[in-house]
């Protein structure tokens, strides 16, 4: 489910583009699963057509997805995280969490990680 904040400071196409992402890394919608319309998608959320179209746009561009005008908009195969890292990410989050650390700050702890490991 999509949902949007309409008192965040982050614009709604980014929202959408950011929860479908992380539902199709996650495995929550998985390959060859078909999205809403992008009309759809808007009513749904009640805002601009175009909002959803920035979305998939940025979607389609990332490679998570693709569009045909015979079968809609598709999760691309290939795109979640295999079940061991997420089973590594939920404990993580699990173990962070119970400690009350914020998801902001649980990102920022892994950003400054994925940064050393890559410049190791």
């Amino acid at each position: 489910m999509i949902t949007i904040d309409e008192d965040q400071a982050t614009p709604p196409f980014e929202q959408i583009r950011s929860q479908l992402a992380d539902q199709i890394r996650a495995g929550s919608l998985v390959a060859d699963q078909r999205l809403p319309s992008m009309r759809q998608l808007a009513t749904d959320l009640r805002i601009a057509t175009g909002t959803v179209a920035r979305a998939y746009a940025a979607l389609e561009t990332a490679g998570l997805i693709s569009t045909s005008r015979g079968s809609g908009t598709r999760v691309r195969a290939g795109q979640g995280i295999d079940d061991d890292s997420r089973a590594s990410a939920r404990l993580f989050a699990q173990a962070l969490h119970r400690r009350g650390v914020t998801l902001d700050d649980a990102l920022s702890a892994v950003r400054a990680e994925w940064s050393r490991s890559s410049n190791s």
